[in-house]
């Protein structure tokens, strides 16, 4: 639809009468005279003369007029409001880091009745959390005895997704390499914007390799503003039948927990701990209210206009101006119109 950004500037349209109308009242007050012997003579060429300038100019008025219209029109701002768009929303950039040791095949989870074991458990949560980050930046780090990038960070979940499927426990060796996985991640996040670092780490057991320590990852992470949050993952009783019935063992018995702790609370972000599914999957809903996804706000294109009344005011007033310079030239020229000086004596 159309608009104008400064209406208000319509009420100078009756401005030209208002001043025609107070220099018409002044002409009134002062009357000048002056006798002209044959003024008789020079009459009929007076009312010939005005007649001449009553057709130049009775036109010329319309022509400024529509001149002052469109000057006003232009003043005012005219803008063509377009329909709604969505902008995108303020991006989050989240690395996923998860752990793909070998404890992580350890069948303590299930899945809808059935024994899964925790990579899976993780791959089925993740893919939610990861499927609910729209608009956000993601990336996917996978560590064990090593730390290896699966995905740079990018807008496309789907990939992250796909990634995160493909991943195999063992596929970064059997050990637990933490510091060396928060390393890479704030190596791949110190090129973003530092307010929205976020490291999502995920692990089962306790640092065991890597050539970096987690103290001293985690004062990494510090320093270059990386929120990490960090998740404790694996069941906390488990039955294991044997000859004398069931045992119940922890499976978890290896979780560093003070370190995970430690790592959250220097870095701004909080510790978790899940020990099923259910767990896992409130943790994720929960880091996903402490960083929302921002709400996409629409708002609606403006296109300035002004230049089209501008821009026509402009032809109108060369044209008025060669027309009147032309009518003005063509009486000047017709013969007979002046009175001779023999007339006038």
């Amino acid at each position: 639809m159309l608009g104008f950004a400064s209406p208000w500037l319509f009420c100078l349209l009756p401005l030209p009468l208002l001043v025609f109308w107070l220099s018409k009242d002044k002409s009134k007050l002062a009357v000048a005279s002056l006798k002209i012997p044959f003024f008789d003579v020079l009459l009929p060429y007076l009312k010939q003369q005005d007649k001449k300038n009553q057709s130049i100019w009775q036109p010329s008025m319309i022509w400024l007029s529509m001149i002052w219209l469109l000057l006003i029109i232009a003043s005012a701002r005219p803008v063509y409001i377009g329909d709604p768009i969505t902008s995108p929303s303020i991006a989050h950039n989240i690395m996923l880091a998860i752990d793909i040791s070998g404890s992580m095949d350890i069948d303590d989870m299930h899945i809808q009745g059935h024994p899964a074991s925790r990579l899976q458990a993780i791959k089925a949560v993740a893919n939610q959390f990861i499927q609910a980050r729209q608009g956000d930046r993601l990336g996917l780090i996978v560590f064990g005895s090593q730390a290896y990038l699966l995905t740079p960070m990018s807008y496309d979940r789907n990939i992250v997704r796909h990634m995160l499927d493909d991943a195999t426990v063992g596929l970064a060796g059997p050990m637990t390499a933490v510091g060396d996985a928060i390393g890479l991640a704030v190596k791949k996040l110190q090129v973003l914007p530092n307010d929205s670092r976020v490291l999502i780490l995920l692990t089962d057991g306790v640092s065991n390799s890597g050539s970096l320590d987690p103290n001293v990852a985690t004062r990494l992470a510090k320093d270059h503003h990386v929120k990490i949050y960090t998740i404790g993952f694996g069941a906390d009783k488990v039955g294991v039948p044997t000859v004398f019935g069931t045992e119940y063992v922890n499976p978890s018995a290896d979780l560093d927990e003070t370190t995970l702790r430690r790592i959250a609370s220097e870095t701004g972000g909080l510790y978790f701990r899940a020990t099923n599914v259910s767990d896992l999957a409130q943790v994720y809903q929960a880091i996903n209210q402490l960083e929302p996804v921002h709400a996409k706000q629409p708002y609606r294109p403006e296109q300035e206009l002004y230049a089209l009344p501008l821009g026509l005011a402009l032809l109108l007033s060369c044209y008025l101006a060669w027309r009147r310079s032309g009518l003005t030239l063509a009486w000047r020229r017709q013969p007979g119109q002046n009175p001779s000086s023999e007339e006038i004596r």
